[in-house]
């Protein structure tokens, strides 16, 4: 480990691999706290086109090519992918002894890592609580943002400083609650996004043009509320 963990005193080589909503975003946060991004992996037009917006300048690589030249490979792929992506990089010899390995999931802890742990790599599992966009919109909101952290215990601060570095405040998860974990946020997440989704097209329906508009304020007191009441499933005591 002790390769890895002296490398944190200075720069990291940072490659990404996955251009969805999150890894650019991430790339950007760990860019700008001074951090060397060598490459990001983009299968699409519309991925392309994030990293030339997020990370302006960025080499798109294959996966392999990043792995190759990163001291710090962060994994921003769907959770149904995880699991194949990460053992069949072991499965070639990719991972590389002391290089970290990070990946995004809510679900996952660090067991999911363990192919790259037993070559010797350094697993993390770090999750933004955040509902993504891919903009630069998402930098500034990784700054009132909490990230959920699960990595074993002589490491788990160099997770937390990574977390730190992007703007955001750690907290730590245990292996065992990373399920837990991940319900609890999809049913907030679901939740919001289907009953405002139902509230802005009752609003539609009567005319109003912009519904979204008109309930931002209503949403944002409300779910303030929630989050500040002692008794948030309990309505009004």
């Amino acid at each position: 480990m002790a390769p890895a963990v002296t490398a944190r005193g200075g720069r990291l080589g940072v490659g990404i691999i996955g251009a969805g909503r999150v890894g650019p975003v991430l790339g950007a946060a760990l860019a700008a706290a001074g951090h060397a991004i060598v490459g990001i992996s983009a299968s699409t037009d519309d991925e392309c086109d994030r990293v030339d917006g997020m990370l302006p300048g960025v080499p798109v690589l294959a996966v392999l090519q990043i792995v190759e030249r990163s001291e710090l490979v962060v994994i921003a792929v769907p959770d149904d992918q995880l699991v194949e992506l990460v053992e069949g990089l072991a499965a070639v010899g990719a991972w590389q002894p002391g290089q970290l390995v990070l990946h995004t999931s809510a679900r996952h802890g660090t067991a999911v890592l363990d192919p790259a742990r037993a070559a010797g790599a350094i697993p993390l599992a770090v999750h933004p609580a955040l509902a993504f966009t891919g903009t630069s919109i998402d930098l500034v909101r990784l700054r009132d943002a909490w990230c959920a952290v699960t990595a074993p215990a002589p490491v788990l601060p160099i997770a937390q400083a990574l977390v730190v570095e992007m703007g955001a405040e750690p907290i730590v998860i245990d292996e065992d609650d990373r399920a837990a974990y991940a319900e609890a946020l999809a049913v907030a997440s679901q939740f919001s996004t289907v009953i405002i989704g139902q509230a802005i097209a009752a609003l539609r329906a009567i005319g109003v043009d912009e519904p979204g508009r008109m309930l931002g304020g209503l949403v944002r007191s409300a779910v303030e509320n929630a989050l500040q009441s002692p008794h948030p499933t309990g309505g009004d005591r």
